[in-house]
């Protein structure tokens, strides 16, 4: 299993997208602007979309996504979500107003997008790989990622502030790798961090305590015109754990 960062930033800006991650050549782990660097031959081979919640950061390119490619597959594009995170997307976004509804588009028999409800310890197991949804603790209902390959797993944490439950999974996987997990603001910034449910680096501290394994560390979500600041105060702090800052492009082999 390979692990493309197609986009890891708090926000857009020249060099910039939002969060999105290509998992071999056929699966999407959130839908953020960085999916609009793939090109149409590498975009009509995604089948499956992985969601971890339904903020614009994380969903912007699905609805391109269906629109650029669904005439040219012979199956929907499965995306798999939380059930709330799908009716969001039903009510909000595929309803004809903001853009066509295509799990009914060219018809309901044949749709060109259709959606799988899942539950937090749900295992999706595609093809060798399984992809399992993990809690998060954020303002809207989320959640985070395992993705294991049998040799190896990674955990993507998604949208995540203070998160006990969390912890009780992650300690359980034998054979974890790579930590990716949310730094989205500064310290001077932690009220704002506590009330839009993300981490800063005094909050990630508290966090990474509860990890009793060391897997590689990468932090991502950071906010633009923050980036230097925040990772500075992450190295100072969290120092004993080699966190790095999360890239785009950068891949990863499980």
């Amino acid at each position: 299993m390979r692990v493309r960062v197609l986009g890891c930033s708090g926000g857009i800006g020249s060099g910039l997208a939002t969060t999105s991650f290509l998992i071999d050549h056929d699966i999407l782990l959130d839908a953020g602007t960085g999916v609009g660097q793939l090109s149409f031959e590498e975009l009509k081979r995604i089948d499956h979309v992985f969601l971890t919640h339904a903020h614009l950061d994380h969903i912007a390119c699905l609805p391109f996504l269906v629109d650029t490619v669904g005439f040219v597959r012979t199956r929907p594009i499965t995306v798999h979500a939380l059930p709330e995170v799908i009716t969001a997307l039903q009510s909000h976004i595929f309803n004809w107003m903001i853009w066509p509804d295509f799990t009914r588009i060219p018809n309901p028999e044949a749709p060109w997008l259709a959606f799988r409800p899942l539950a937090v310890g749900d295992a999706a197991a595609i093809d060798g790989r399984t992809i399992r949804a993990l809690p998060a603790n954020h303002t809207v209902p989320a959640v985070g990622y395992q993705l294991d390959s049998g040799a190896a797993s990674l955990v993507f944490t998604g949208d995540t502030t203070t998160n006990p439950e969390l912890w009780a999974y992650v300690n359980d996987i034998g054979n974890l790798r790579y930590l990716i997990i949310e730094t989205a603001f500064c310290n001077r910034e932690k009220e704002v961090a506590i009330a839009s449910r993300h981490l800063c680096p005094s909050l990630l501290v508290e966090e990474l305590a509860n990890l009793q394994q060391r897997p590689e560390i990468f932090i991502t979500h950071l906010k633009p015109g923050e980036i230097e600041l925040t990772m500075q105060e992450i190295i100072h702090s969290a120092a004993a754990y080699h966190p790095v800052m999360l890239q785009p492009n950068q891949e990863f082999a499980l």
